[in-house]
């Protein structure tokens, strides 16, 4: 029984430690702000340094926040392409050419890529090898980043209409026309779409057939894309202002004024709503009143959308990506880019992925495969379960061995 006991200390070993893997594993980043409700939440660990991993160079310039799935990083670049890099290395495993720059952050969901392009069309791809599967065209630039919900595709163009199509063979099933070019990018939650509009408005919309729920009017055009927690909408206008209203009715809850443009949407966790502004300065805020918790101030405009939990992740136009303590807003790290950075970071499997400039940079610890983890923890958790169900039974054989004899079985 010693070897038996010395197996399963090992097991466990081994299943501990994978558990300390796997906090430090987030999900993948399936989608622009990370899930369909935008939320821009990071899980796990942060990734303890900004020593890079790897950078991949482009064409052009990398505005497009990238996804991260199974492993495999997805990316749209102003050369007109979109990219599929390994996650772990950088290595190019395929590219697409769409026929104009690729501003839209794609979404993969089921094995499929969809992605916009300022050549007015939406793409579906095929997320293995960059086939593509077909392409929805509208009336103008597609710089609006898809969500992919319930097979479905929402998005927006610059021709002042949001879209639902069929995630399978992009055939229409909706659209809903607003006063101006639409850049925000949908959030979808609920069975409701919230997206802003370049005439001012933020809308909701029936996910289903497109019938608009309610509009809350600002000062600005709304480029800023919708954070949607807790029953309340968070978004960035061009008024300067960050707003809170009621989901259900858009009814203002708050609203608190920055210095300047907002372009950058807010990820809101733990309670606090944090955004970038033009006037250089990222801002924590009271998620439940708007008060300000916080601010940073970086060298330039803040047009990318921050990642966070208990670090927030934000690039900046002074060619640099930050990391702050999001308690206090003390920084913790910068590193330097090629080129002024709007991209949102995404951070997976203690990695932060983010772009400046014409490249694509890997930062932080080395990236592990979600999927290896999961299978490490299941295993080692199978192989448990195996050694404790064999300890039982040979512990209920020995005792059945060792119990005397029923008088019974000496009857002639």
């Amino acid at each position: 029984m010693t070897t038996f006991r010395a197996s399963v200390a090992v097991v466990c070993i081994i299943f501990l430690f994978s558990l300390v893997l796997v906090p430090f594993a987030n999900a993948d980043w399936i989608m622009f702000r990370g899930d369909p409700s935008h939320s821009g939440v990071v899980t796990g660990n942060p990734p303890p340094t900004s020593t890079p991993i790897w950078k991949y160079t482009t064409g052009s310039v990398v505005e497009s926040s990238a996804a991260v799935v199974g492993g495999i990083l997805y990316v749209g670049s102003f050369d007109n392409n979109v990219y599929a890099l390994n996650a772990t290395n950088g290595n190019k495993l395929w590219n697409y050419t769409t026929g104009g720059t690729v501003f839209s952050s794609a979404a993969v969901v089921g094995g499929i890529l969809y992605v916009g392009s300022f050549d007015n069309n939406v793409y579906a791809l095929n997320a293995t090898n960059g086939n593509k599967l077909w392409n929805y065209t509208t009336d103008g630039n597609v710089e609006s980043s898809p969500a992919v919900v319930n097979g479905l595709v929402y998005i927006a163009s610059n021709d002042g209409n949001i879209y639902a199509l069929n995630a399978t063979n992009g055939n229409k099933l909706w659209k809903f026309t607003t006063g101006n070019e639409v850049d925000s990018s949908p959030a979808v939650v609920n069975g409701v779409v919230y997206i802003g509009s370049g005439d001012g408005e933020v809308y909701a919309l029936n996910a289903t057939n497109g019938d608009k729920l309610w509009n809350y009017t600002t000062s600005g055009p709304v480029f800023s894309s919708p954070a949607i927690v807790n029953g309340v909408v968070y978004n960035g206008g061009g008024d300067s202002d960050v707003y809170a209203l009621n989901a259900t009715n858009g009814d203002k809850l708050w609203n608190f004024a920055t210095g300047g443009y907002i372009e950058s949407s807010p990820a809101v966790v733990g309670g606090a709503v944090y955004i970038g502004s033009f006037d250089h300065n990222i801002y924590a805020l009271n998620a439940t009143n708007g008060r300000e918790l916080w601010d940073y101030t970086t060298g330039r405009a803040i047009e990318s959308s921050p990642s966070a939990g208990n670090v927030v992740y934000v690039g900046s136009d002074d060619d640099r990506v930050y990391a702050l303590n999001a308690t206090n807003g003390v920084k913790l790290w910068s590193f330097t880019t090629s080129g002024y950075v709007e991209s949102s970071p995404a951070v997976v499997n203690g990695s932060v992925y983010v772009s400046g400039g014409n490249s694509i940079y890997a930062l932080g610890g080395s990236p592990q495969s979600s999927n290896s983890l999961f299978i490490i923890g299941a295993v080692a958790a199978v192989v448990i379960i195996a050694l404790i169900a064999f300890f039982i039974i040979q512990k209920r054989l020995k005792t059945r061995r060792k119990s005397p004899l029923s008088p019974a079985k000496f009857q002639i």
